[in-house]
């Protein structure tokens, strides 16, 4: 068999390989560390969980260890698709090159610019980077790649999911073309295939299981049923996920639950909480710190369920992960290989949960023909759906009454209060058809006509006091409008159409000022001098 001692690795290396606890590589290292040692391009392909992250840290320290670094120039580049595993890859190198002088700078987004441009100009032998900050830093001015000698890309199709193929073709163009150039993934995508054609030289190829299969160390069940509507299908996939949970019982001790949608996992951890699991969730729209702290806690035991999108599916180191979960089916039958490979790892037991309904058959199809068996199916724990059917139809029946209902019960008060607001109709009155248009003007010729100055100050007197019924007609309109405003789509035509019905006063009726009854007639010059002649007239008749 096999040890460490016989890779011809750097003796302190080994020492902290010792240290770490490792004494026997496994496949992917043992076939994958003596090529790298000998400067030869390396196509690494194994299942996750199989330790490629130490296939290419511990030969690429030993490498390094001869040489210096020069400021804003790193010796060897180490791309990553996700923060997650660029920090992981960061703590392996800690781990094994620490009897070296070796330094390293990790180059990740949610992390001010400052503090990594002061590691990138004192000079680094090992960048760690995503392939967005790294081109950033480049852009801007502050880091220079003609100085790599080991460039590494690991997991290589999930950098072909994640959109990073043409920022990785840009990075190889920018390095030397003599690096040497290390790819490890768990599948390979004929994307991929090309790309190793044209930036890898003559690579030794380590496939050490057979491509995108799973581990025979995991136990893989199907939980497939048929959602009694379809918009219950979510909240019924969250109870089937907490009676397999209960169901499993002490067995599970902590899990990773793996969901399609971000939004999905923040609704899917809370829903948790709110039974009284501990859940916290993880993706990619997350404080880099608040991400951070959670996988910290998940890894020391504090935390037992971790709901993660797929950020959480490639490449992160955390051995001891005795379920994993699908709460959805992933739509990239590749996922579902990464997913249910952070169970099952070094060795250990494991178990993976599907929980499908009827839409993701095509999915489910994909990943069958992807891993080459057919997903065993498994029978939903008993009374996983007891309560739901009824409480669904209760909630169709709320909402067609809208009696039980908040809603229902806001409008059946508002009708009810513009019903005993609403002005009463005089019974006494004849109906609007019978009421006269207006009223005839009875002229009342013994009364003395009024002057010219009286007319307007009656008409100014009508202008500032308006009438005792005018206000009173519009303070009722006012108290209407205000009575009526929740409810006014519904009753504003009948209450506008009894309103005017209702009304006592047409026309001017009663209240026209006596003045306006009267005749009278303006005098003018021309009509005084004519009525003094007119006088004169009569007085010499007489």
């Amino acid at each position: 068999m096999i040890k460490f001692s016989d890779l011809a690795l750097d003796p302190r290396v080994l020492k902290a390989v010792a240290e770490a606890g490792y004494e026997t590589p496994t496949p992917i290292q043992a076939e994958a560390i003596p090529h790298a040692l000998e400067g030869r391009d390396v196509l690494g392909i194994a299942q996750t969980g199989t330790g490629k992250t130490a296939s290419f840290t511990l030969p690429m320290i030993t490498r390094l260890g001869r040489g210096r670094a020069r400021a804003r120039m790193p010796r060897s580049l180490v791309l990553a698709p996700t923060r997650e595993l660029a920090a992981q890859v960061a703590e392996n190198f800690d781990t094994y090159a620490k009897h070296t002088k070796l330094t390293k700078a990790l180059l990740i987004g949610g992390v001010a610019f400052g503090e990594q441009d002061k590691l990138i100009d004192r000079g680094v032998d090992v960048l760690i980077a995503t392939p967005g900050r790294l081109l950033d830093h480049f852009e801007r001015g502050k880091l220079l790649l003609q100085g790599v000698e080991i460039m590494v890309v690991d997991e290589a199709d999930r950098m072909l999911d994640m959109g990073f193929i043409p920022d990785i073709e840009r990075i190889f163009q920018l390095t030397p073309f003599t690096r040497q150039t290390l790819f490890f993934s768990a599948t390979m995508a004929p994307e991929i295939e090309r790309i190793t054609k044209t930036f890898l030289s003559n690579p030794a190829k380590v496939e050490v299981a057979r491509q995108n299969s799973t581990s025979a160390t995991i136990e893989q069940l199907l939980y497939q049923f048929a959602p009694s509507r379809k918009d219950r299908s979510f909240t019924e996939k969250r109870a089937v996920l907490r009676a397999l949970i209960k169901q499993e019982g002490e067995s599970c001790t902590n899990a990773i639950i793996f969901c399609n949608r971000k939004m999905d996992v923040d609704v899917v951890a809370k829903s948790l909480k709110a039974h009284g699991f501990d859940a916290a969730p993880i993706h990619g729209d997350l404080e880099q710190s608040q991400r951070m702290k959670t996988l910290d806690a998940f890894r020391d035991g504090s935390l037992k369920f971790l709901v993660a999108s797929d950020v959480a599916a490639r490449g992160l180191d955390i051995p001891a992960v005795s379920h994993v979960f699908n709460f959805d089916v992933p739509s990239h039958p590749e996922d579902y290989v990464h997913r249910i490979g952070r169970t099952g790892r070094a060795g250990r037991l494991g178990k993976a949960f599907t929980i499908a309904v009827t839409a993701d058959d095509k999915y489910l199809t994909n990943i069958q023909s992807l891993v080459k068996q057919d997903i065993p199916r498994g029978t939903l724990p008993e009374g996983a759906l007891d309560g739901l059917e009824d409480r669904a139809d209760r909630s169709r029946t709320d909402r067609r009454d809208g009696t039980d209902t908040k809603r229902g019960e806001r409008r059946s008060r508002g009708r009810e209060r513009d019903r005993d607001r609403k002005p009463k109709r005089d019974e006494s009155m004849p109906p609007a058809s019978m009421e006269p248009i207006s009223q005839p003007v009875v002229a009342e010729p013994s009364q003395p006509e009024p002057t010219m100055p009286v007319i307007a100050a009656a008409e100014q007197r009508e202008a500032r006091e308006p009438r005792r019924d005018d206000r009173r007609e519009r303070r009722d309109e006012r108290g209407g409008e205000r009575n009526d405003r929740r409810d006014r789509r519904e009753d504003r035509n009948d209450y506008r159409r009894d309103d005017r019905r209702d009304s006592g006063v047409v026309g001017m009726g009663d209240h026209v000022p006596d003045f306006i009854l009267r005749s009278f007639k303006i005098s003018t010059p021309a009509t005084e001098q004519d009525d003094a002649d007119d006088a004169v007239a009569a007085s010499s008749d007489a």
